[in-house]
């Protein structure tokens, strides 16, 4: 297996596009992305990225990713969300989301972050298995609560 994982890259995007719409499509919500590929230049890669990627490169084909982004806790301090990590079906099992872990914790440690976080829906059973077997806490007691642009200008009479 000749595996690359490597910092994500402006020609990566019809590619990271692509991982994000299967990532959808796997949790059941295949009409919910709403991102463009300018959408991801732009805030990946314009005068202020907001979020980081690694990608996996399989014999030169992009397989999988990891996105990320910095944020801040008020109980530990900095801190990095993973926001999606995701490998294609057709690759999975071979433990190439483990070695995109492996290099956002790696580059988490290098930055100095106090705590790693991301969401993991509750049927996807491997997936929790893995990060348990890591060493990463499932709070189960913890609930995400979300709310879209179009229910904030309602909420604010806008």
């Amino acid at each position: 297996m000749n595996l690359k994982v490597r910092k994500g890259e402006q020609r990566d995007i019809k590619s990271i596009l692509d991982l994000i719409t299967e990532l959808a499509i796997f949790e059941k919500e295949p009409t919910a992305v709403e991102i463009t590929v300018d959408d991801l230049l732009n805030d990946g890669f314009g005068e202020t990225p907001v979020f980081k990627i690694f990608v996996a490169e399989l014999d030169t084909k992009i397989v999988g990713m990891a996105l990320f982004y910095e944020r801040y806790s008020t109980w530990k301090g900095r801190a990095i969300h993973l926001e999606d990590l995701i490998v294609t079906q057709k690759h999975r099992g071979k433990g190439i989301g483990k070695v995109l872990y492996d290099k956002v914790l790696n580059f988490a440690l290098e930055k100095g972050v106090k705590r790693v976080a991301w969401e993991v829906l509750s049927w996807n059973t491997p997936a929790i298995e893995f990060y348990k077997s890591t060493g990463a806490l499932y709070l189960d007691d913890w609930n995400v609560c979300q709310i879209s642009d179009k229910s904030i200008q309602k909420y604010l009479g806008k």
